[in-house]
């Protein structure tokens, strides 16, 4: 586990959070741009391992900050059960994180079709929700590589906990290409490397099609043939040729059984590869009563993917399928 302990930062931290806009979406852009101001003025060995982890990745595909700042329970307001949030809601400590720490890494993205086209989404238990969603709770969120089938696809999944399970039992799984590879036989690495193999589209990109099919074509494999990419959505890949579902169950299972499990508590971060893993959350109960387990996401995108040089931290972007 890629884990770095932030508690000796707290104090500086709180410090750069008080410099940010307290209504972060009055004007997203410009509370971006003072977060981006922000992580020039991170502690030193935090700012280090960033850079590092989004120059190199890691092997486990993975950052865990723990011990940032972060509301005690009774502080917070009750875990959200609509969305968008509204837009007067003031500014929570791990919002402040991801702002600050995301702009470190790159650009925060919206995409249109997805959570009424905003950039920082709540992630909580909602009843009846799709189980392509992260709106579900009981049953499991199958592995996946966020949006592994849309051109802007981003670079990195930010996850932040204001508010963990009550039982403690949610667990983030996180399966790392460069630790599955070895186990994929070579056969069919070199099958699957750069092959597009058909992709289904989450629900929010279907353009209320109930089922369009696969409009997709995603490389589980790409990029450099040793450290390579990868693509991958366990729900959705829908590979028809023999020789590509034998391919693809073959990667499956290697990813399987590299699984590591994250259990997110109140102040942590946690930052996904998302071109080097697949990811997916355990099933937990919960109980509607406002304490339930409250997330917060971004979306970051870098250099290493589609960027053309004029876009700005907070754009919204359309969706384009993979071709």
């Amino acid at each position: 586990m890629t884990v770095l302990d932030c508690s000796e930062h707290a104090a500086a931290l709180r410090a750069l959070a008080a410099r940010l806009p307290q209504i972060p979406r009055e004007d997203l852009p410009a509370f971006l741009d003072t977060a981006h101001a922000a992580a020039a003025d991170l502690p030193a060995g935090l700012a280090a391992a960033l850079d590092d982890f989004n120059s190199r990745g890691s092997t486990d595909g993975y950052l865990l900050l723990r011990g940032l700042p972060v509301e005690a329970d009774d502080a917070l307001p009750a875990t959200p059960s609509s969305t968008p949030a509204p837009a007067d809601r003031p500014l929570l400590f791990m919002e402040a994180m991801l702002g600050i720490v995301g702009r470190r890494l790159g650009l925060h993205t919206g995409y249109r079709e997805l959570r009424s086209a905003t950039v920082y989404h709540d992630v909580y238990p909602s009843p009846g929700a799709h189980h392509l969603s992260s709106e579900t709770s009981e049953t499991l969120l199958e592995f996946h590589t966020e949006m592994a089938y849309h051109v802007l696809q981003p670079d990195y999944v930010m996850l932040a906990c204001s508010r963990a399970d009550h039982e403690r039992k949610a667990a983030t799984l996180v399966g790392s290409i460069r630790n599955a590879l070895p186990l994929v036989p070579a056969e069919f690495r070199a099958h699957l490397y750069d092959r597009p193999v058909p992709c289904c589209v989450d629900v929010a990109f279907r353009g209320g099609e109930e089922d369009p099919g696969a409009i997709a074509n995603v490389r589980p494999l790409y990029g450099d043939p040793a450290d390579p990419f990868l693509g991958y959505d366990r729900e959705l890949l829908a590979p028809e040729d023999p020789r590509d579902v034998e391919a693809v169950a073959a990667l499956s299972k290697a990813l399987d059984e590299v699984t590591e499990a994250v259990h997110l508590v109140p102040g942590d971060v946690l930052i996904i590869d998302n071109f080097r893993t697949t990811h997916a959350r355990t099933p937990f109960t919960p109980r509607w009563d406002g304490k339930d387990r409250w997330l917060h996401r971004v979306y970051i995108r870098t250099d290493r993917g589609a960027l053309s040089g004029g876009e700005r931290a907070g754009d919204v972007v359309d969706f384009t399928p993979r071709p």
